[in-house]
């Protein structure tokens, strides 16, 4: 049996920990026309995404090749503006019910806490730290969206980061992804790992059960469900 000490626990950010009301697409419609001079006309489906994957298809749906070059200077202009617009942040969005006593309560049980996230490592920085949401978090050993277009490479390699940043490896039965869609759970799953659905975003429960879920949440505010979940 896994100790609760032995877990890893990866949490997505958008509607899973914080909602800040489609603050990223505005970014992008920002950066798209800074970087390329080319005014946004088509936004595609942030919702689980990587921003590999995000960048790349901003760019070609407005005629650009995604080399490799202009997304890096797309994503240097995405950190440059989500850190101008982090005094804001907590004003335009927020956290979402029982984050901050979630990480709380799963930080004083023992287990070690990273993310899985679609979003660049400065920016999931920016995004929690406005809501003082940072402080349980091991930022460094986390998978991020500058990585792969595919989700389940990030678990793969923030728990391998873990391993070699700890010392001791996680089984996948000790690895515990929380997210708010299918992509959060796919990701999981393709990894061995315990997929925990939280309906506060795009999808609800049936949505989240029916990608494989082997828990789900309606959201985060009943502590005791989350230690639940990630301890039971």
């Amino acid at each position: 049996m896994t100790s609760s000490a032995h877990r890893l626990v990866l949490w997505d950010i958008d509607q899973t920990l914080i909602d800040l009301r489609g603050a990223g697409r505005g970014w992008y419609r920002q950066v798209l026309e800074e970087v390329t001079g080319v005014a946004m006309t088509e936004m595609p489906d942030f919702f689980g995404r990587t921003e590999r994957a995000i960048t790349a298809e901003v760019l070609t749906r407005h005629g650009i090749e995604p080399t490799e070059e202009l997304i890096r200077k797309m994503w240097a202009a995405l950190t440059a503006v989500s850190e101008l617009a982090l005094p804001e942040l907590a004003k335009r969005g927020l956290a979402l019910p029982g984050a901050a006593t979630a990480l709380a309560g799963v930080a004083e049980a023992g287990a070690v806490q990273s993310l899985v996230t679609g979003n660049l490592r400065e920016v999931a920085w920016h995004k929690l730290s406005a809501f003082g949401l940072h402080t349980h978090l091991d930022f460094e050993i986390g998978g991020y969206g500058d990585l792969s277009a595919y989700r389940p490479d990030l678990v793969a390699y923030a728990v391998d980061r873990a391993h070699a940043a700890l010392g001791r490896p996680f089984e996948p039965a000790s690895v515990i992804v929380v997210g708010d869609t299918p992509h959060d759970i796919d990701a999981a799953r393709a990894h061995g790992a315990v997929a925990v659905g939280v309906a506060t975003g795009r999808f609800d429960s049936e949505a989240l059960r029916e990608a494989g879920a082997q828990v789900v949440l309606r959201d985060l505010g009943d502590t005791k469900l989350v230690l639940s979940a990630v301890f039971g």
